[in-house]
């Protein structure tokens, strides 16, 4: 429990505007009453804001209309006030370029949301990739107690008798489509079976992974991340949040309490042992910062390195989502763990991590492996240096064909996605299963935004020839539902002069994931002179957010936030607006 003296209703921050008699107050309790509500309702009451992503373009959250009433159905039963307050839904399947260009509008709006109104406490209800570390990045500015309702993954896909993983067989079926191995009836049988139920994606990507980590993070109720969205025990649980934010108010129990560097580690070693997806190196970058915790892809890689993958899930392993809350769930996993987590972190529920994970048991040991029999023994990421990304690159390891792990080939070089689009397929295009697919303009300003354009696509005339891994290098990022030997996120990148975007035809590349090496074999009096001659591209907007984005954007290896966010978190007390 917290350490923090238990609040006095005059204390609650909501008091401002509610509990005082001016004029102000007068209009703040005439209007709540204008919407039915009695004073009794809420009088000496935690306000409770439930910031809900819910939209009509975002299957990802197509229950949370349900999941919110839940929500408030514990908050009253707790004796607070709730009060939804919607937020821009950032729908992975749907929005263009990409959700990534609008996480930081996300996080803004939270923040201001929770620093505008009366809210002493905030249920953060979000899944759907972006929206899980975007809304904990608002939170985290404006340090209220602050609990999380992760979406839930939908349930598996089905295809003729065989369960199918979004994304990851999305891209499986895709290939085998261009290579003439099915038919286009059977591709629409893939379309219509892989995305059954609401919730997100059921195999390891962003959603499931950022989820996860949020839940060792201390953030959500024990075992929450991993209940599928249309089981009975998801509706359960968002009922028990409601009623326990309400407690943390009076505990004065507050995100950054909980969010340390303990915290943020034992969340990076869950999304490396869970095999997660590269983007939460950009997402967790960006949220421990939000904390004032300094962390760095050189941490990633530590870590990396003495973490076991034990989750047997797609896209590094076999089964999705649903098994893995059968085996046991999250807790089952990090009790396997114990040795390389902080037990000691606090979590929302007032009790440590170790006390949460205690008496987990694993009931399939095929989907969430024991220490003797790890999927992948360390390095489920791995972080890459060299004159080509002298930042940073990532890779995952455990999602490539083997024997590219260590590889030089000559580069394939394309632009843009534009004309990588338009080129890839061309019979006459001079590349074979050696080369290094190079494609440029694909990060946080040059694309714009850094989309999953990273699962770069193998040329079709080598589909055909069976080949299916190569060696691909982008600064964009890759859905974490993506697998292949794609190094991702260069930094710094090619729209702003990074050595990508010297990089030409036929230039050998050097990958060796052993030693973290990224090398373009040129000779660095010829990388200078091709420096000389690069000239900076046009921005892409000239109005707009877009012009915001440009202007105050980061990079990859920075975590993409905003610079004028990242620095300078403080609580509610100095944030908070004067009431006039």
């Amino acid at each position: 429990m917290s350490s923090k003296p238990r609040k006095k209703p005059e204390e609650l921050r909501s008091h401002r505007w509610y509990g005082v008699n001016d004029l102000r107050s007068f209009g703040h309790r005439s209007r709540t009453a204008q919407m039915g509500y009695h004073r009794s309702d809420y009088a000496g009451k935690p306000v409770i804001a439930i910031i809900n992503t819910w939209s009509d373009i975002n299957p990802c959250h197509s229950h949370f209309r349900q999941r919110a009433e839940e929500v408030k159905r514990g908050i009253w039963q707790a004796g607070g006030f709730p009060v939804e307050m919607p937020a821009i839904s950032l729908s992975e399947p749907f929005q263009k370029p990409t959700t990534m260009l609008y996480r930081n509008l996300l996080a803004m709006e939270t923040e201001e949301l929770l620093r505008g109104y009366p809210a002493d406490g905030c249920v953060l209800m979000g899944g759907c990739d972006k929206t899980t570390p975007a809304l904990i990045m608002g939170a985290l500015s404006m340090n209220l107690p602050t609990i999380f309702v992760p979406a839930g993954p939908m349930l598996r896909g089905d295809f003729k008798g065989e369960f199918l993983g979004s994304g990851s067989d999305t891209w499986k079926y895709w290939a085998e489509l261009r290579a003439g191995n099915i038919t286009e009836e059977e591709w629409k049988g893939v379309e219509d079976g892989i995305a059954r139920s609401p919730g997100h994606c059921m195999t390891m990507g962003t959603a499931s992974t950022m989820t996860s980590a949020t839940e060792a993070m201390g953030l959500t109720l024990p075992g929450a991340a991993s209940i599928p969205a249309p089981d009975s025990r998801h509706a359960q649980m968002a009922t028990l949040t409601g009623k326990r934010i309400v407690d943390m108010v009076w505990e004065d129990l507050c995100i950054r309490d909980i969010v340390d560097a303990r915290a943020i580690d034992n969340a990076v070693i869950t999304a490396l042992a869970l095999g997660g997806s590269t983007n939460a190196v950009v997402h967790m970058i960006a949220l421990a910062r939000r904390a004032g915790v300094a962390l760095d892809l050189a941490r990633f890689d530590a870590l990396a390195r003495k973490t076991p993958v034990l989750a047997n899930v797609r896209p590094s392993g076999k089964y999705l989502m649903e098994d893995f809350f059968y085996a046991g769930g999250l807790r089952a996993m990090l009790a396997q763990l114990t040795d390389l987590l902080d037990g000691k972190a606090m979590t929302v529920n007032g009790h440590t991590l170790s006390e949460n994970i205690r008496g987990a048991v694993t009931y399939n040991d095929d989907v969430i492996r024991p220490r003797s029999n790890p999927l992948v023994d360390s390095d489920g990421l791995a972080v890459l240096r060299g004159n080509l990304a002298p930042d940073g690159a990532v890779i995952k390891p455990a999602a490539m064909e083997a024997h590219l792990q260590k590889h030089t080939g000559r580069a394939v070089v394309f632009k843009d996605y534009n004309d990588m689009a338009a080129r890839i397929d061309d019979a006459a295009l001079d590349v074979d299963k050696d080369s290094v697919i190079v494609m440029q303009s694909g990060g946080p300003q040059g694309a714009p935004g850094m989309p999953e354009w990273g699962q770069l696509p193998i040329p079709k005339k080598l589909l055909q020839q069976g080949v299916r891994d190569m060696l691909r290098i982008s600064d964009a990022r890759m859905s974490g539902t993506s697998y292949g030997a794609c190094v991702l996120h260069v930094a710094p990148e090619s729209h702003i002069g990074g050595p990508l975007a010297l990089v030409r035809d036929g230039d050998l590349i050097e990958l060796d994931v052993a030693n973290r090496k990224l090398e373009l074999k040129i000779s660095e009096a010829e990388l200078a002179t091709r420096r000389a001659a690069w000239t900076a591209p046009k921005p892409h907007y000239n109005r707009g957010f877009g012009v915001l984005y440009l202007k105050h954007i980061k990079q990859a290896n920075e975590g993409c936030d905003f610079d004028f966010l990242e620095e300078g978190a403080s609580d509610a007390k100095t944030l908070d607006p004067e009431i006039h």
